[in-house]
């Protein structure tokens, strides 16, 4: 008996970002390196008409072919299917709408023979605060799908590391580069942060939890360790190790319907408060604990853990989510 005939899967490398947040130019400079440039047929799908346009030589040179799609409605899966029938590529380029739902494009691609390969969202730092203030959800629908986010235009005044904190915050495995069209304007990444890690304990305000919890994330090296006092919220499951919880925060990354409970594992087998036997679940908590730097099952990767010295309970404090 014959078995089932695999699916066609063309590869789809997946282009997001607002207007004139540098798409279209850099997918031709990727069109022009060596190890794209390859002679393999490349289907592209423009999707927003910006300022740069395709330079119709360097299409004939890369073996490109070029469908522009004005409406989102028409970007459908029989109309990519269509095209793929009719131009027969060996990958896709979509070069998608800012404004337009992500979520659905996945849906359509569903019943179609392509499939994502790289999502990599283009941003431009003159308007990422702009977009990030008034367009907040649609922003964070790219991040979060994104492997790669690419921030051009930098210059020595953007807060680089608040920016790579509000798309990490979104999406752990995200990978953030920065650009500039001067090299002189790159200089070092200023990450001034809002407590004191130089010596051997972090005492750490309510409003600062995020910024830590990203940076230790992101820079564990810095805090293996350091003993931190922090209040946080307690999180027990049945499913977590005897003798453990997450002491954490309740975080809003996106708007009021995307809320979620952030937090590092922590033991407390050799704590020495009285009140340990109390702890119930969402009761605030002072916490002292020293932070290391070790492989956990429950992360199922090397990350921060805590190892409680000292937890006595707290009041809530004045304002209980953590924003990025």
């Amino acid at each position: 008996m014959a078995g089932k005939r695999k699916k066609l899967e063309i590869p789809v490398y997946l282009f997001l970002g607002f207007l004139e947040g540098g798409k279209t130019t850099f997918i031709q400079e990727t069109l022009e390196e060596d190890y794209f440039n390859d002679g393999q047929r490349t289907l592209i799908f423009a999707c927003e008409e910006g300022l740069e346009e395709y330079d119709e030589e360097l299409l004939k040179d890369t073996n490109c072919t070029l469908v522009e799609v004005e409406d989102e409605e028409d970007l459908d899966g029989d109309f990519l299917t269509s095209k793929v029938l009719q131009y027969y590529p060996d990958r896709v380029i979509i070069e998608y709408n800012g404004m337009w739902n992500v979520q659905d494009l996945y849906k359509k691609l569903e019943k179609t023979p392509l499939s994502i390969y790289q999502v990599i969202v283009n941003v431009n730092a003159e308007t990422f605060d702009l977009y990030m203030n008034n367009m907040r959800s649609i922003a964070v629908e790219m991040f979060k799908v994104a492997e790669l986010v690419i921030i051009n235009r930098i210059t020595k005044d953007s807060p680089r590391a608040t920016w790579r904190r509000s798309i990490k915050a979104v999406n752990r495995q995200a990978q953030v580069v920065f650009d500039a069209a001067d090299p002189d304007e790159m200089g070092e990444e200023a990450d001034v942060l809002p407590y004191d890690i130089s010596g051997d304990e972090i005492v750490l305000e309510d409003e600062d939890y995020g910024i830590w919890f990203i940076d230790a994330m992101e820079r564990p090296e810095l805090y293996e360790g350091k003993t931190i006092k922090m209040r946080a919220r307690v999180f027990k499951s049945i499913r977590m190790p005897k003798g453990t919880f997450v002491p954490g925060r309740h975080a809003m990354t996106c708007c009021a319907d995307d809320i979620q409970f952030i937090g590092y594992l922590c033991h407390i087998n050799h704590t020495k408060s009285s009140t340990i036997k109390s702890l119930k679940n969402k009761m605030w908590i002072d916490l002292t604990a020293q932070i290391k730097i070790e492989y956990d099952e429950q992360y199922k990767e090397t990350g921060p853990v805590l190892y409680a010295s000292r937890i006595e309970a707290a009041d809530p404090p004045a304002e209980e989510l953590v924003y990025f």
